[in-house]
């Protein structure tokens, strides 16, 4: 199985933007983590991260017929873009959309996801182990599918 990882604005800052809420982590130990444990599953992991809406639409675009899965982290398009709810709702790739933070317990701008009813499921407030709960759903559900 192959998944795509795309982590959407202001995630390349992780480390750096906000620590109290984000950690100290960087992205680079983000996808690290992700690496080795799609390694651990058996699992094949490509990670990408963009600003701009376009490049991660053309992205999910792209993904139908490539991966298996997909991990977004839409960032602050998790609020507003109808295009990437459009986007994630055109493709046949399950997704399951990711936030480091507890977005419940944030502003109340970001209490509300526009993006999650295009996904399977939805993970808030675990840090960075949300990413690999999400990868574990998206292999458990390519497992059912293969035994029919």
């Amino acid at each position: 199985m192959r998944i795509l990882v795309i982590n959407g604005p202001n995630l390349n800052r992780l480390g750096k933007r906000e620590p109290e809420i984000y950690g100290r982590l960087t992205q680079a130990d983000l996808f690290k983590l992700i690496k080795k444990h799609a390694r651990e599953k058996g699992v094949r992991v490509k990670c990408v991260q963009f600003n701009s809406e376009e490049k991660a639409i053309n992205a999910i675009h792209r993904s139908e017929g490539r991966f298996g899965g997909m991990v977004i982290n839409p960032g602050a398009w998790t609020h507003y873009s109808y295009a990437v709810l459009d986007a994630l709702k055109s493709v046949t790739v399950p997704a399951v959309e990711v936030h480091i933070s507890d977005i419940k317990k944030r502003e109340v701008f970001r209490q509300n996801s526009v993006t999650k009813d295009a996904c399977i499921a939805q993970i808030t407030g675990k840090g960075f182990i949300g990413y690999l709960e999400a990868m574990d759903i998206l292999t458990e559900k390519s497992k059912e599918k293969e035994r029919g």
